[in-house]
């Protein structure tokens, strides 16, 4: 499988530096070579093209972060402390890496429609996770039994990915990570009893 290869993970990396700095229509497949230390050839023995760089990078980043949410979320007591923790990770992995989060928040956003389909599909484990979530509140109690769980996702992740792209072009000129509390509470609040 490709992922064990050796250079693997070296252009995976070198590909969100890249497309980061330069945007993912000038990011040509030679300049993310250059900066991988490969040779042009060596990229096309891992991915087809430069769309299938992007999807990979997408796959290779979102599936660690979801493993890490799901042991992190899973030694929590309730839901409302396992939601807290998925938005906290959620800003923690996008803060960590800036390049990661200008490829994710803008540049994603820019590509074709089957380009953005396959990206949908590698979401949807991060979605289940949410669901998961939601449906764990109502049946603690935590959260309202009447909720439109779609929408309630909906909301969620929007509410995240949108306070990421602010953040992001607003050249990360402040903590990302001082929103984690109010963006739970604004939810919780949301989805709760009404006291």
């Amino acid at each position: 499988m490709r992922k064990q290869k050796p250079k693997y993970k070296q252009i995976i990396d070198a590909a969100v530096r890249v497309i980061a700095e330069n945007g993912y229509h000038k990011s040509q497949v030679s300049k993310i070579a250059s900066e991988a230390g490969v040779a042009d050839g060596t990229i096309y023995l891992y991915f087809k093209n430069k769309e299938d760089i992007l999807v990979s990078v997408f796959k290779e980043k979102m599936g660690q972060f979801i493993e890490q949410i799901v042991q992190s979320t899973n030694k929590k007591h309730n839901a409302k402390e396992k939601l807290y923790t998925l938005i906290e990770m959620h800003f923690q992995q996008l803060a960590n890496d800036h390049h990661l989060a200008i490829v994710t928040q803008l540049e994603l956003r820019q590509s074709k429609k089957s380009l953005r389909l396959d990206i949908n599909h590698v979401l949807k484990p991060y979605l289940t996770v949410i669901d998961r979530i939601v449906d764990e509140g109502i049946e603690e109690q935590l959260f309202r039994p009447d909720l439109n769980r779609p929408l309630v996702r909906q909301m969620i992740f929007g509410t995240l990915d949108e306070v990421v792209t602010n953040w992001v072009m607003k050249d990360q000129k402040y903590d990302l990570m001082n929103q984690v509390s109010s963006v739970h509470e604004l939810i919780v609040n949301g989805i709760s009893f009404k006291k």
